[in-house]
């Protein structure tokens, strides 16, 4: 008898080989582009999702008032409601109970329509419905635009921590409409904006010189420098994704800021500090680390300080938003709570110079010495 039998298994398919990203120009008109109601090529349904904020958005309502009770044709339509509270698997749930009530099968299509919360909420919820089905974007704000509908990322917050459950999951297709960039509100742009600037430190030295140079037609959303950031930035991390699908190496400095930020969102709580700032506030801890432990110069570490500040962003070490003491203790905390860690020390995305970065572990100490 042998003592042990070993099993091969091909890759995972991850629902598509291929993602196909259409860009719109002018007001979204999500009628035209969609065809709710209309029999598909293949004759799938669609289960279009998306928030409460969303739906009365004015390019939006057209569309949402096409559903007789949630019903247009052989299409459904859900309505959830908005924002971080809202990325549970409780919300991941509802969208997969209403999909099987209303008899979907694992060929047709999942479609979320908004932001970073829906996109990584609808697409969690395809690749678990009847162990995956096909799933779209129609992402309406900046930060989905540039970095969180893109790549295959889905997952829901857990128990107050960010993003701990989720899938590798990529849409088969987006359609990027930049107008609808005009409708967010300033924290929702800034927060977007951040995602960009990160993309530009670690990838795109000339997006990065529009960050520093051409501030004052960013704040004010100049549409030309809106579609360029948007192109420049879903360019990058088509590059990076295609590299390394399942974040092994090159795909973990998008994390850049991140473990910083998400346990600032954690401490205060989710949903109370935009995604965005909490990300901003840990690229300038990250550069001041970076600083500290002598991978890059006090020159770099103050001019990318000075161009958080620029846009509105916090740079202190203690945020304001942050109540009571021991602060540096309660986020590191945290920090070690991050996925993306192995070990005792906390792995931490670093630079040393304007796109070269490092990833490194790092011992608590050395982290308490920029959270004060």
């Amino acid at each position: 008898m042998k003592n042990e039998l070993h099993i091969k298994y091909p890759p995972v398919h991850p629902g598509t080989e291929l993602t196909s990203i259409l860009f719109k120009s002018g007001v979204p008109d999500l009628v035209s582009t969609l065809h709710p109601g209309e029999k598909q090529e293949n004759s799938e349904r669609r289960f279009f999702v998306t928030d409460a904020t969303v739906a009365t958005l004015p390019p939006v309502l057209p569309f949402v008032k096409m559903f007789d009770d949630g019903k247009c044709g052989e299409d459904y339509l859900l309505i959830l409601g908005s924002g971080e509270p809202y990325k549970t698997i409780d919300s991941v749930l509802s969208i997969i109970k209403t999909a099987l009530e209303a008899g979907f099968t694992r060929k047709d299509i999942f479609v979320g329509i908004g932001g970073g919360v829906i996109c990584d909420i609808t697409g969690f919820a395809a690749s678990l419905f009847k162990r995956g089905a096909p799933v779209e974007f129609v992402p309406t704000t900046l930060l989905a635009m540039v970095d969180a509908a893109v790549g295959g990322k889905t997952g829901c917050d857990f128990d107050n921590y960010k993003n701990m459950i989720g899938t590798f999951y990529p849409a088969k297709k987006l359609y990027v409409f930049p107008e609808f960039v005009q409708s967010l509100s300033g924290e929702q742009y800034r927060s977007g904006l951040a995602e960009a600037l990160k993309t530009a430190l670690l990838f795109d030295k000339d997006l990065y010189g529009m960050f520093k140079n051409s501030s004052e037609k960013i704040k004010s959303r100049d549409s030309s420098s809106i579609d360029t950031i948007i192109q420049r930035c879903m360019q990058a991390k088509a590059n990076v994704v295609e590299q390394d699908f399942m974040e092994k190496n090159i795909r973990m400095y998008l994390n850049f800021g991140h473990t910083f930020g998400h346990a600032l969102e954690s401490l205060v709580g989710l949903g109370n500090i935009m995604h965005g700032d909490a990300v901003a506030w840990g690229m300038g801890r990250a550069v001041v680390l970076s600083n500290h432990l002598e991978l890059c110069s006090a020159g770099y570490k103050d001019e990318v300080l000075s161009i958080l500040n620029e846009y509105g962003w916090e740079t202190v070490a203690i945020p304001k938003i942050v109540k009571g003491g021991g602060f540096g203790d309660r986020l590191i905390t945290n920090m070690h709570k991050d996925k993306k860690n192995s070990g005792e020390a906390i792995k931490l995305i670093l630079q040393k110079e304007l796109n070269e970065t490092v990833i490194q572990e790092i011992p608590d100490d050395k982290i308490h010495v920029v959270l004060k």
